[in-house]
């Protein structure tokens, strides 16, 4: 029985050991991670996997203190924050990163990914995206370290049913003042209107908008089932957007740190996605029960070719031509 104790007694030595000598590999430090978006969000939830994963591993060595619900600023004000390491990690729309790293806008192009398995195609392809993620860094002084999805950019308005491209003219459109978004419309015949997210319930609901454009999980969570009444299922636009890291923060870090948090933000993608995927469902279901409506596009193919015409504007700007076809190299794989 004594030997029996001693034996135990040695494991529970060595295990103990083990985990704080696993412990020391990290250094005791605090990650500050922010996002304007509120709980519930895909924003958050790939934030919390994260927080979850790095404590979790490093034996809370390593803690994130979070910032949720815009506490610290819009997307393009946490882009700044990382530049000067007040915050070193956040998430944020693809569309909110592209006027501080143009290079970003490879993946924003309209029409990049008509089908989802085209983006996960791109995104799982390691060298693109890390040739991709050094342009970022050095335009900006960010790096993504992982990419999040969300669902299509789908049109409501208040008016009609949209089933032809025909059928958009006459309409007023809120669309984000990002130049990619805005030059998409405009390939489609009508000017769009780039309100500040803040105002845009309050244009739909007075009639100074009669659209806007946003994934369903959005739709829902905004309620415009309130003000909108038709959703058009066009897929010009697939919602993404990097979990982004402060380059220089990110420089300092040591090799264990920093291969944890590659590591950790790796996992909170992949469990964004399939996560998002759940959510785009469920969303689109509660809007419909609220008594919107949703029609497919009868010629999706003019939407797409007429997107795609703007795309030789944009070549300097995403990292040039060659860039983009290897893009679209991928994707055809």
């Amino acid at each position: 029985m004594r030997r029996l104790f001693a034996i135990c007694a040695i494991a529970a030595i060595t295990i103990s050991t083990s985990v704080a000598a696993t412990a020391a590999e990290y250094k005791k430090m605090t990650i500050r991670a922010a996002t304007a978006n509120p709980q519930g969000s895909l924003h958050v939830t790939a934030i919390d996997k994260f927080k979850e994963i790095v404590e979790k591993e490093s034996n809370g060595a390593i803690t994130v203190q979070t910032f949720y619900g815009g506490s610290l600023g819009d997307e393009q004000a946490n882009v700044k924050q990382l530049r000067n390491q007040e915050v070193h990690l956040a998430v944020l729309a693809c569309g909110n990163l592209t006027p501080f790293a143009p290079s970003a806008g490879v993946y924003y192009l309209p029409y990049m990914f008509p089908n989802p398995q085209d983006a996960n195609k791109l995104f799982a392809n390691e060298a693109f995206n890390a040739k991709v993620a050094d342009q970022i860094a050095k335009q900006s002084g960010t790096r993504p370290l992982a990419w999040l999805k969300g669902g299509y950019r789908v049109i409501t308005n208040s008016k009609h049913p949209i089933t032809k491209i025909e059928e958009l003219k006459g309409l007023k459109i809120r669309v984000p003042a990002v130049e990619l978004q805005l030059e998409a419309f405009r390939s489609w015949g009508v000017e769009p209107h780039p309100l500040a997210w803040s105002e845009t319930f309050n244009a739909l609901q007075q009639g100074v908008a009669d659209g806007q454009e946003n994934p369903h999980a959005i739709n829902r969570d905004q309620k415009f089932w309130e003000v909108q009444k038709y959703i058009t299922n066009v897929h010009y636009l697939l919602w993404v957007g990097p979990m982004l890291v402060s380059e220089r923060w990110y420089g300092k870090l040591d090799d264990a740190t920093k291969t944890l948090v590659n590591k950790a933000a790796q996992e909170a993608a992949a469990y964004e996605w399939q996560w998002s995927d759940e959510q785009e469902e469920l969303a689109l279901k509660a809007c419909l029960e609220h008594g919107m409506s949703i029609n497919d596009l009868e010629d999706e193919a003019k939407w797409m070719e007429a997107a795609r015409s703007i795309w030789p504007k944009f070549y300097d700007k995403v990292g040039g031509k060659d860039l983009v076809d290897e893009a679209l190299a991928i994707i055809a794989q």
